[in-house]
């Protein structure tokens, strides 16, 4: 590789960068004007979805922020909201897929797939399980564990809101409560900013050297195994795994299948917050299957549905 392909790759990274971040801060500026106006009521109606949950766990994982799968791990682990709930906002989770794909120019008809597809994932997995979960008597009463942890219940909840602002901290996901939501944006959009600049300067650079025909041809010929390989990316619980997913989408390395798969089982810090937060191990890494199975296997059936107009 010489030096002057190099500085070509980086500057027209560096250009492509500079016309998305605008865009790309309006739209942290927008989803932190939701989340300091909403979020409160939006995570008490997650607690009261009951038989629905997984409709309300669904339609709130969509918005792009790290705290509602925290939340929902939290408030599951409390025995408020059903196992199937839970997945449902783990498998809708967008995290940072949806300000990338809006900045990179993509047809608001694929996006619109993408979301729809993740929306229907989670309620049908969702309601699955707790078909499921009820039979099988997997989870303890919910009124029961209500009752005996009453006295401690609002001590417990506060405790676990530090621990779960703790965890988006550490994992760079920026829950910035408190703050001015022009600060948070600014600050989320510079870390996230960051990391699709990393991202698209390496794909950029693997394209020149390698070339995009022999990069597509990975894996063309054996199944589920970029699926597979995605649904792992996907576990990570960082921002980082989500921005790789949907930078590798966008730059053409990957399709709908291993996108929708490394998605699905992408849950931001919830699964961090759900082991923290729970001590019932077989019970979370029961949780954690379903999840992964769930995104390699819908991930795959994805792959068949047709994006080309």
């Amino acid at each position: 590789m010489t030096i002057e392909l190099f500085f070509d790759v980086l500057l027209e990274t560096l250009l492509d960068f500079a016309k998305i971040l605008p865009i790309l801060y309006l739209t942290y500026l927008l989803i932190e004007l939701i989340e300091k106006k909403a979020s409160g009521r939006l995570e008490t109606a997650l607690k009261k979805g009951g038989r629905f949950g997984p409709v309300f766990g669904s339609l709130l994982g969509l918005i792009p922020q790290c705290g509602f799968s925290s939340a929902a791990a939290s408030f599951f682990a409390a025995g408020t909201i059903t196992a199937g709930t839970l997945l449902a906002v783990f498998l809708s989770t967008s995290d940072e897929m949806l300000p990338i794909l809006l900045t990179s120019r993509m047809p608001a008809r694929i996006i619109l797939i993408i979301l729809g597809i993740k929306l229907v994932s989670g309620m049908l997995v969702g309601f699955l399980t707790d078909l499921i979960w009820r039979r099988k008597n997997h989870h303890p009463d919910e009124s029961d564990k209500a009752e005996h942890d009453g006295a401690d219940s609002e001590h417990e909840h506060d405790e676990e809101h530090e621990q779960i602002h703790e965890l988006c901290e550490r994992a760079h996901c920026h829950c910035h409560e408190g703050q001015n939501i022009f600060l948070a944006a600014l600050k989320h959009t510079l870390w996230i900013g960051g990391l699709i600049l990393a991202v698209s300067f390496v794909i950029g650079l693997t394209f020149a050297w390698i070339g995009e025909d022999n990069i597509s041809q990975l894996f063309v010929n054996v199944p589920l195994v970029r699926e597979v390989i995605a649904a792992l990316i996907g576990l990570i619980p960082n921002c980082a795994a989500s921005v790789l997913i949907t930078d590798l989408f966008v730059s053409g390395v990957i399709g709908l299948g291993p996108l929708i798969s490394g998605l699905l089982v992408n849950a931001g810090v919830g699964l961090l917050v759900l082991y923290r937060s729970s001590r019932r191990l077989k019970q979370n890494i029961l949780i954690t299957v379903i999840l992964v199975l769930s995104g390699i296997l819908l991930g795959f059936a994805a792959g068949f549905i047709p994006l080309a107009l």
